[in-house]
C-alpha cells in the first residue's frame, strides 16, 4: 500500500467527501487542510508564490487579487510584501511589474495590424467568456486595440450554469454583428462561444439545442451580410462540440483533434468557391486577399481561395464558430443530431474544405487536441504560433526550466529570508492552462527549503470526471520519489480559482482559501 506523506491522501478523501454531497472536480468548493484547528500552509506578507499555470485570460483575475495595490474587487486583507511570480505573460499590465518566468514575444503583423495600418476600419465582438480570444490572442498577444479597431463584449450569463442557457448571449452577439455590418466596417470578426462552453459541459440535451443556436444565429449573420455586400468566412477554432461520448459512452466533455470547416461565401458570384485545405493559418490570408491587402512576409500561411478574383474595395466578416469540428454525422454528434437546417444548407451550397486545429499545425505539442487561445492566435497571425505548452516542454528538455532566473531568483529570495515559498497549479497533465510537471520540477529546485507549500486547482475540463483523488495519490508518490519536503494544503476547483468573467465573489473564494484557510476543512 502506498504512503501518502505530503498530505495527498488528506485532500483526496476531502473529495471524495466533496462528491458524496454532489460537488464535481470544476466547480470544487474550497477544502482547506488544517493542523490542530489551525489553517495550514497559508500565503502570508514576506512569502513567495509561484503561480504555475500558463496563457493568461484564467488566471488574470486571480492574480490581480494577491498583486494590485488599488484591486477593487472585493475587500480582502492585502499582502504588500508578496514576491508573486507568474508563469508566462498572462497580461501586458505585468510587464515590468512582475516576474514572468517565461514572457513571449508578440507576434509582427497580425491580421488585425496589417488592416488597421492600411487605414480600414474593423469590429471585434464576442460574448465575454471568449471576448479575449477575438482580441487579445486574435491580435498577436496585444492588449489595446489597434487603430481603427473597435472591441464590443457582450457579458456572458452570469449566476447560472451554463448548460441550462444554451444560447448563452448568442442572440446579443449576431444582433452586434448585424449592426456592425449595417455601420459598415471594413473587416469583422465574431465568435459563436456556445460550441466549446456548452461542449465542456456534460448536459447532451444542451450540447443538441447549442447546435440549433449556432445555426439558427448564422443564418441571420449571413444572411445581413451577403445583403451588404460583404465576403465571408465561417471556420472554428478547434473541435468540441461535435463529440457527445466518449467510447465508453460518456459524456465527452473536452476538446478533440478533428478537422474544422472553412467555407467561403463571395456574393458577387452565384457559384461556389474553389478552395484548398489547410490549418488554420491559412485563414488570415485568405482574408487578405479578399479585402485587396497584401500579405506580409513574415505570414507563411497561403489563401484557401487562391486564384479567385474578389474584386475591389470589398468587406469581409470572420465567424469562428469555437468549437465547432468536423464530427461523425451520427447518434453521437450534437450537430447532426440537432436542428441545423440552416447549417447543413450552407455546407451544401458552399462546400467546405477543412482546416487542422491541433497539434503542430497550431504550434502545440504533436497529437495535442486544440484549444481557444492556440486556434485564435494562429487565425489572426496567419502563421504557425507556438504556444506555451511547446516553449515549456522544450525548456523541461532542455534543463532550462531549472535554470530560469526569475524562478531561481524567487527561491532564493525565500532561502534568504527564511520565507516560505507557495507553487498554485492547476492538477491535470494534458491542459493547455497547465500541467503538474511545473510543480514538480519546481519543488525539486526548492528542494532545500523547509516550507514549500502546494495549492491545488483542480480541472474537470482536460481530466475526466471525479480522476482527481487519484491523481492526487499519484501526485504525492512524485513528490516522495523526488525528495521534496513539499506538502499539498488545499484545494479548489478551477471554474471558481480560474473565473475570466469578473465574477469577484469566485475569485474571493479562492484568496481567502490560500490566505485564510476559510473553506470546507479536512
Amino acid at each position: 500500500m502506498a504512503e501518502f506523506l505530503h498530505g495527498g491522501d488528506r485532500l483526496a478523501e476531502a473529495v471524495r467527501a466533496a462528491y458524496a454531497d454532489g460537488q464535481a472536480d470544476y466547480t470544487m468548493e474550497p477544502l482547506s487542510r488544517t493542523e490542530n484547528g489551525v489553517p495550514y500552509g497559508k500565503v502570508k506578507d514576506g512569502d513567495a508564490v509561484i503561480f504555475c499555470c500558463r496563457r493568461g485570460e484564467r488566471e488574470i483575475e486571480l492574480t490581480d487579487a494577491f498583486t494590485d495595490p488599488t484591486f477593487q474587487g472585493f475587500d480582502r486583507k492585502p499582502l504588500s510584501d508578496l514576491d508573486f511570480t507568474i508563469l508566462t505573460m498572462y497580461h501586458d499590465k505585468y510587464a515590468g511589474r512582475l516576474p514572468i518566468a517565461f514572457a513571449p514575444a508578440k507576434v509582427d503583423h497580425p491580421l488585425a495590424q496589417v488592416v488597421s495600418e492600411a487605414g480600414l476600419t474593423q469590429l471585434h465582438t464576442a460574448e465575454s467568456e471568449k471576448f479575449a480570444h477575438v482580441t487579445f490572442f486574435f491580435n498577436g498577444g496585444y492588449n489595446e486595440p489597434f487603430p481603427g479597431e473597435d472591441d464590443v463584449r457582450i457579458q456572458s450569463p452570469k449566476g447560472v450554469p451554463f448548460d441550462q442557457v444554451p444560447a448563452l448571449k448568442l442572440p446579443e452577439v449576431a444582433d452586434t454583428v448585424i449592426g456592425g455590418i449595417e455601420k459598415g466596417y471594413d473587416f469583422i470578426v465574431t465568435n459563436f462561444a456556445n460550441g466549446d462552453v456548452i461542449g465542456h459541459t456534460a448536459n447532451c440535451d444542451a450540447k443538441i439545442e447549442a447546435a440549433h443556436h449556432v445555426s439558427t444565429h448564422l443564418e441571420r449573420v449571413v444572411t445581413a451580410a451577403k445583403a451588404a455586400g460583404y465576403v465571408i468566412a465561417v471556420t472554428a477554432d478547434h473541435g468540441n462540440l461535435e463529440t457527445m461520448l466518449t467510447p465508453a459512452g460518456k459524456p465527452h466533455v473536452a476538446h478533440t483533434t478533428n478537422l474544422v470547416p472553412f467555407i467561403l461565401i463571395d456574393p458577387a458570384t452565384d457559384r461556389a468557391l474553389s478552395l484548398n485545405d489547410g490549418s488554420l493559418r491559412d485563414v488570415a490570408p485568405t482574408v487578405l486577399q479578399a479585402l485587396g491587402l497584401t500579405q506580409p512576409a513574415v505570414m507563411t500561411g497561403h489563401s484557401l481561395a487562391a486564384g479567385h478574383d474578389f474584386g475591389k474595395n470589398r468587406k469581409m466578416l470572420l465567424i469562428i464558430l469555437d468549437g465547432w469540428g468536423f464530427g461523425a454525422k451520427d447518434k453521437t454528434d450534437p450537430i447532426f443530431l440537432g436542428d441545423t437546417a440552416y447549417w447543413d444548407a450552407l455546407c451544401a451550397a458552399y462546400p467546405p474544405s477543412w482546416l487542422q486545429a491541433s497539434g503542430t499545425y497550431v504550434g502545440l505539442q504533436d497529437g495535442k487536441t486544440g484549444n481557444s487561445e492556440a486556434g485564435h492566435s494562429n487565425l489572426g497571425a496567419g502563421r504557425v504560433v507556438l504556444q506555451d505548452d511547446v516553449r515549456l516542454n522544450a525548456a523541461m528538455q532542455d534543463g532550462s526550466f531549472e535554470q530560469n532566473e526569475v524562478f531561481l531568483r524567487a527561491i532564493e529570495g525565500c532561502r534568504q529570508r527564511g520565507a516560505a515559498l507557495h507553487l498554485l497549479f492547476l492538477l491535470t497533465k494534458k491542459s493547455s492552462h497547465g500541467s503538474i510537471d511545473y510543480p514538480l520540477a519546481l519543488v525539486k529546485m526548492a528542494a532545500d527549503l523547509p516550507e514549500v507549500y502546494l495549492h491545488v486547482i483542480f480541472d474537470g475540463r482536460s481530466t475526466e470526471p471525479g480522476s482527481a483523488p487519484a491523481l492526487l495519490e499519484e501526485f504525492d508518490g512524485m513528490l516522495e520519489a523526488c525528495g521534496s519536503k513539499a506538502q499539498i494544503v488545499d484545494g479548489i476547483g478551477r471554474g471558481i480559482a480560474l473565473d475570466r468573467d469578473l465574477n469577484w465573489a469566485k475569485v474571493q473564494k479562492a484568496y481567502d482559501l490560500m490566505t485564510g484557510g476559510v473553506g470546507r476543512t479536512y
